[in-house]
């Protein structure tokens, strides 16, 4: 029984990954045990929760690779800057990754190169108080300058708009990101309308 409490004791928000209890020295075998006893329910490989937790699809996806970062229209959406609750989940990966999420049906999966795909990583706190990684206001304005024939025009245009008249912005950052990027030109021309 001492295992399975100290199984319970090491949710953090109702979430537990395989990983955590491996790392605190517990067999593997108690978490088993645990949803034998209706105790905990296993939501996806190596993620469990605790029964009458609501599960949270941003937590759940990002846990099943440590390179997902939220992105494009999804970054977007948390950032208040689109209004439309993602359907399919915008996850940017780094280049050449095959993993569990290129099988999710509600996942657009985009690709970075390694020394790109660190650029402008926040931790973002969701109201469950869980931690997802997201791109940055900036480098997500960069983000759909560069994938604009995949974004939604409407959605596009208004986060534009948003971004330049937003007190949020940081245009240094912007034109750093962009610049790195190697999409410096595309971003000024996206901006240069409202000039």
């Amino acid at each position: 029984m001492e295992y399975e409490s100290k199984i319970l004791k090491l949710f953090k928000n109702g979430y537990l990954t395989t990983k955590e209890v491996t790392n605190h020295n517990i067999p593997r075998f108690y978490l088993t045990k645990l949803i034998k006893e209706n105790k905990i329910e296993r939501v996806s490989r190596g993620v469990y929760i605790k029964k009458n937790v609501l599960v949270d699809e941003f937590v759940i996806l990002q846990s099943k690779s440590k390179y997902a970062i939220y992105s494009n229209t999804t970054a977007l959406y948390l950032h208040g800057f689109s209004n439309r609750i993602p359907i399919k989940y915008d996850i940017t990966v780094k280049s050449g990754y095959k993993g569990s999420l290129q099988k999710e049906d509600n996942v657009n999966l985009f690709y970075a190169k390694r020394e790109l795909l660190g650029l402008g990583i926040i931790d973002y706190k969701l109201d469950s108080g869980n931690i997802i990684k997201v791109y940055d206001l900036d480098k997500t304005i960069c983000d759909i300058i560069k994938n604009k024939k995949k974004i939604d025009a409407e959605i596009f245009n208004k986060a534009i708009r948003g971004y330049f008249y937003s007190k949020k912005k940081n245009t240094l950052k912007l034109y750093e990101y962009a610049r790195k990027m190697n999409i410096y030109d595309k971003v000024r021309d996206t901006f240069e309308m409202f000039g």
